[in-house]
């Protein structure tokens, strides 16, 4: 029989100390010191600037949170010769100027080049496309785009912040989406709550890309948006908060239940928290075979959709009670009491920063397998699902291509990992030509 484990990955603030100190012959050495009696971790030091006394040093370092940070900079600022010139946050330092430029594929250095560009040679492309609009495939940027559309009202688990403050993360999904499938993504941000306006915005900005993601659009009307762009348009259109999301759980329980001898089928599933990604991954699981699904909110009409997709709504203790595995995703941490954990169970609590449970906590009560939600990123699945679905030509998003996403993240998975790397390049084509396979031997393929 297994080891019963847990997966859970550490969470501390980042810092880099930027330190004017004397040229002498130890004083790093102190400087390290001061630091690791503090407990903390040290990452990269570089030379930043030299002068004829003294040197100046980046030192990077983790530290548990800010009263943590002041410990370590009045101690280190105590050393005889060391003087801390800044305290550097790296990650605003990493979004000053935006993480994302619009940047031509092609040189201009020359007038000849100018004349192929622009005009007059750009107008034999255009007549080409007018006559068979197919080509814009071939001869334009579309079927390589792909919008990020939300309306910031579900961000991140910070909560409706607006699109404006969600900019960030519709640019880092677009830096995933070049650095990991080489696709162009656009953030478009549409300052509405009004589903109708959402879409009849979407669908006129629609032809520029060759498929839209939605992000971070609150339910339930994310539910509404994103089912009729998908009829109204004929390019693919994903939710990832439910989608994306679903796809990477459903391959972390693939990997689960195939290292523990559990048909996942024929297992008793349990998810607490039936929003945008609650419900997507209900509804994926339904789609891949899993009978008995339980589900449990605090709003009736989330429970009522459970429902209609033959799903058992409950409350709590039920869903406890009842399944074998449990997905929780509501953002309340702590919500899953340690007396709750039954003995066997394998636990996904979902929900960043703080679980519902933390891993330790719920193989200390008898869970077989426990993971928190920082191993599980929707980063996994959303690139190679558009980069698929553009490959092939498709005009939809299939539970078929989902579930092809999903093995290929669990056939990608090695050794003890709950998943793969988000950086491993492979995975991402790996998922791209799932996805674009199962497309066409549903649709076979328009290229």
């Amino acid at each position: 029989m297994a080891t019963a484990m847990y997966v859970k990955a550490d969470q501390k603030l980042l810092r880099i100390l930027r330190v004017r100190v004397v040229d002498k012959a130890g004083n790093l050495g102190k400087i390290a010191t001061a630091i690791g009696d503090l407990r903390v971790r040290i990452g990269e030091i570089s030379i930043v600037a030299q002068g004829p006394d003294f040197i100046i040093r980046e030192i990077s370092i983790q530290v548990e949170d800010n009263e943590h940070l002041q410990q370590v900079v009045d101690h280190v600022g105590s050393i005889e010769g060391v003087v801390i010139e800044a305290v550097i946050d790296p990650v605003q330092q990493m979004h000053e100027g935006g993480k994302i430029a619009v940047r031509s594929r092609v040189r201009l250095d020359s007038l000849a080049e100018l004349r192929q560009i622009y005009t007059p040679g750009v107008a034999q492309i255009c007549k080409l496309i007018h006559s068979d609009k197919n080509f814009s495939r071939q001869y334009t940027s579309i079927s390589n785009s792909v919008a990020v559309v939300t309306n910031g009202t579900a961000i991140l688990g910070l909560g409706n912040i607006g699109p404006v403050a969600g900019m960030p993360v519709m640019e880092g999904k677009s830096v995933l989406y070049e650095q990991l499938v080489g696709i162009s993504a656009v953030p478009i941000l549409i300052d509405s709550t009004d589903s109708d306006h959402i879409v009849q915005t979407v669908k006129a900005i629609a032809p520029t890309f060759g498929a839209i993601h939605l992000e971070d659009i609150a339910a339930p009307a994310c539910f509404e948006i994103e089912s009729r762009l998908q009829d109204e348009l004929s390019i693919p259109v994903l939710h990832d908060d439910q989608h994306a999301t679903a796809v990477v759980v459903l391959g972390a329980l693939l990997t689960i239940t195939g290292r523990m001898g559990i048909d996942l089928a024929q297992a008793c599933v349990g998810i607490i928290g039936l929003g945008a990604a609650g419900l997507g991954i209900a509804q994926l699981l339904r789609a891949f075979g899993v009978r008995d699904i339980y589900g449990t909110d605090l709003r009736d009409d989330a429970k009522r959709r459970l429902q209609s997709m033959d799903g058992k709504p409950t409350d709590l203790a039920g869903v406890m009670r009842s399944a074998e595995i449990i997905v929780a995703t509501t953002g309340v941490p702590g919500l899953i009491k340690p007396e709750m954990v039954r003995v066997d169970q394998v636990i996904l609590a979902l929900s960043n920063p703080d679980p519902e449970i933390t891993p330790e906590l719920a193989i200390e009560r008898g869970a077989k397998f426990a993971a928190d939600g920082r191993t599980i990123n929707n980063a996994l699945a959303f690139p190679g699902l558009f980069r698929g679905a553009l490959k092939a030509g498709a005009h939809r998003f299939s539970d078929e291509m989902k579930i092809a996403a999903a093995h290929a993240i669990a056939g990608q998975t090695k050794m003890d990992n709950l998943v793969p790397s988000i950086l491993d390049r492979e995975v991402h084509q790996h998922v791209a030509d799932a996805v674009a396979v199962a497309s066409v031997n549903q649709n076979g393929s328009l290229d």
